[in-house]
């Protein structure tokens, strides 16, 4: 998905490095504690499927030059047509009020505004012709998007590319919004939204306990590829760990890479009160049940209580205008909804 963070997409290439090397298992799905299906969230915890755009609608003016993540300088003169190559740009859109300029959608785009347009790229793999079919006026791509001969390829065809920088962790939803907004000839749409944003994330730590401050391991789950990673400090998730009380156990063990495969050692050395996954990761494996037969979970404190933490694939790392929400599931879950264990 680095959703992953979509940001979890520079990650994905040490995914793919490690996945020869990653421990397999096997199982059935069962219900979590509580009942109900092990790969969603608690009632009132999970993350809305819609954005919820701005109030009042902006309206683009154009043209504007602005600075690319890349480097260069990007001028745009029209917004008619505009092609984002990760969800999470495409949520930014959205939520600025401008969804209806968008032409298509990464597969990570799942939020129901967006559900219907035709799929250009999926993860980074971009299709600069299915791009260029849909005769944009302005991409919103990732620095992690690619491969980078399709992007040329886009830029090439005289289409402006904008990169924005890949979202590490919470102080980048305001600077994204912003990059978004510029470019699309709305800054003060964009200074509202980013006010909205930092706001309602607060008000959610805010609302978190203290005093207990579990350790939370991430796991990046793929079952059918039989990837089982664990996230380090470059992972994406400990920016989202921390704002909800936690630590981010696979960093404090010491992991410095983004994700390591997951070991026996590994996970103990972690001793994770709680693991965070991605709600199809948690599929992939067959669910709770599952998860705790992958070497070394069970031995874990989070594998013996089966105290799992899921959030939708699309949504998790995106760090933009939903991140309230899905900082507040995770709380929810972690702590219980009274912000009991």
């Amino acid at each position: 998905m680095r959703r992953l963070r979509n940001r979890l997409a520079g990650a994905l290439l040490s995914v793919l490095a490690l996945s020869l090397t990653a421990t397999g298992c096997g199982g059935s799905s069962e219900a979590a504690p509580g009942g109900g299906d092990p790969t969603s969230s608690p009632a009132g915890a999970s993350v809305a499927n819609r954005v919820e755009p701005l109030a009042r609608k902006p309206e683009p003016r154009l043209p504007v030059t602005v600075p690319s993540a890349d480097g260069e300088r990007v001028t745009v003169r029209a917004a008619e047509r505009v092609v984002p190559l990760s969800g999470s740009l495409s949520e930014i859109v959205f939520t600025l009020g401008l969804g209806d300029r968008v032409v298509a959608r990464d597969v990570t785009a799942t939020f129901e505004q967006a559900a219907k347009l035709p799929v250009v790229t999926r993860g980074h793999d971009v299709s600069a012709e299915s791009v260029l079919s849909l005769r944009p006026d302005l991409v919103l791509a990732e620095t992690t998007s690619g491969p980078e001969e399709a992007v040329d390829q886009i830029r090439a065809a005289g289409v402006p590319v904008l990169f924005v920088e890949a979202a590490k962790g919470l102080d980048d939803v305001g600077p994204r919004i912003g990059a978004v907004a510029d470019a699309l000839g709305v800054p003060a749409a964009g200074k509202e939204l980013t006010r909205r944003s930092e706001q309602r994330i607060e008000a959610v730590r805010g609302d978190v306990p203290h005093g207990e401050e579990p350790r939370v391991a991430f796991l990046y789950l793929r079952g059918s590829a039989s990837v089982y990673l664990i996230g380090g400090k470059d992972s994406g998730a400990g920016s989202l760990i921390e704002a909800a009380g936690a630590v981010d156990a696979g960093a404090a063990s010491g992991l410095d890479k983004d994700f390591t495969a997951i070991t026996s050692e590994a996970l103990v050395k972690a001793a994770p009160d709680a693991i965070l996954v991605m709600s199809k990761g948690l599929e992939s494996v067959g669910g709770v049940d599952g998860l705790v037969k992958i070497p070394g979970v069970a031995q874990t404190p989070a594998g013996m209580d089966r105290r799992i933490v899921s959030v939708e694939d699309g949504v998790l790392l995106n760090y933009g205008p939903r991140t309230d929400q899905v900082l507040k599931s995770v709380v929810a879950q972690l702590y219980g909804e009274d912000g009991a264990k």
